[in-house]
């Protein structure tokens, strides 16, 4: 049955591909992005995908701005809360900006969300909250311990969730997000993630940089996994009031990384390392027994097939 469906940051990598579902699905989405770090070519898709144009509906404000929140959220069934500003390099330069984005927004999301009667909240957390805890996987009862202003901020947005949860019954589900990666990701910013600034990089004849000796290794997770979960997460029963890692359970290196590009591409580049940057953490993978169990969530595309089809998207558009 059709839905009413919030989706913040909706012009950004995630927001936009979970919105495309949506609509896909034959829901009505609204879409609040102010294009900070959103992009105006992903709102052009949407709105190019077919009968989008009655159940479309884009809002060019901020999360940050309550009051423009309100009306938005009246009569809406789930929001998918993917707005923030996604960068550690840039939380460490600038903690403010971050806070009032990923804490302060959160925060108003979750009081309209409230005052708005939404049924739940699924809300985009970090893997970044677990810092550099030890052990093989990052399980979900680990304690937290971000070392970033990006790892706390998301971590804290996580609270808010719990504490609207528990103390207003709004149903919140929180997503760990692992890496996430694919077609639309956006190369060009000054804080882009990894894998479109190494397939870009190399496509352009360039060596790819690595910051440190590249043994880092990540949970690499593919964007058809994570619209899945959140899918998921909508519905789940059980799932309310949850933090739940959403990823593979793989882990990859950079150094990796680097060799499965160059085998795509058929090119042999050799990395250029240097200095570590603050706030990274060495190795990142997750325990998915809770999603599993609580979301029946599995994995629907693995790493090697995810990253094939995103360097055949960047081949296409270079």
């Amino acid at each position: 049955m059709p839905q009413t469906y919030v989706v913040t940051g909706g012009a950004g990598f995630i927001g936009s591909h979970i919105a495309e579902r949506l609509l896909q699905d034959g829901h009505t989405v609204h879409v609040i992005d102010n294009l900070l770090t959103g992009r105006q070519a992903n709102l052009s898709y949407l709105q190019q995908l077919d009968g989008a144009g009655e159940r479309l509906h884009i809002h060019n404000i901020s999360i940050t701005d309550l009051e423009a929140l309100r009306p938005i959220f009246e009569g809406v069934d789930t929001i998918f809360h993917e707005a923030a500003l996604p960068s550690v390099p840039r939380s460490v330069s600038n903690p403010l900006e971050t806070h009032q984005h990923c804490v302060t927004g959160t925060l108003n999301v979750l009081v309209a969300a409230r005052d708005s009667g939404v049924r739940r909240v699924v809300y985009a957390a970090s893997s970044s909250a677990y810092g550099e805890i030890e052990g093989d996987y990052k399980v979900e009862d680990m304690p937290p311990a971000p070392i970033s202003p990006y790892g706390a901020a998301k971590l804290a947005g996580e609270y808010y969730c719990q504490v609207f949860y528990e103390t207003y019954g709004l149903e919140t589900v929180c997503l760990r997000y692992f890496n996430v990666f694919g077609p639309r990701q956006d190369p060009t910013s000054q804080y882009a993630a990894v894998i479109p600034l190494f397939i870009t990089a190399m496509l352009d004849g360039k060596q790819p940089t690595i910051y440190g000796d590249g043994q880092q290794t990540r949970d690499f997770t593919y964007i058809d996994n994570v619209i899945h979960g959140n899918l998921l997460a909508a519905e789940a029963p059980a799932a309310a009031g949850e933090v739940i890692n959403l990823a593979t359970g793989g882990q990859v290196s950079i150094l990796e990384l680097v060799d499965k590009i160059n085998g795509l591409l058929g090119t042999q580049f050799e990395p250029i390392h240097t200095e570590p940057r603050k706030g990274d953490i060495k190795h990142s993978r997750a325990g998915i027994e809770k999603a599993r169990k609580l979301l029946n969530f599995a994995p629907v595309v693995d790493f090697d097939t995810g990253l094939a089809r995103t360097v055949t998207w960047y081949q296409e558009r270079s």
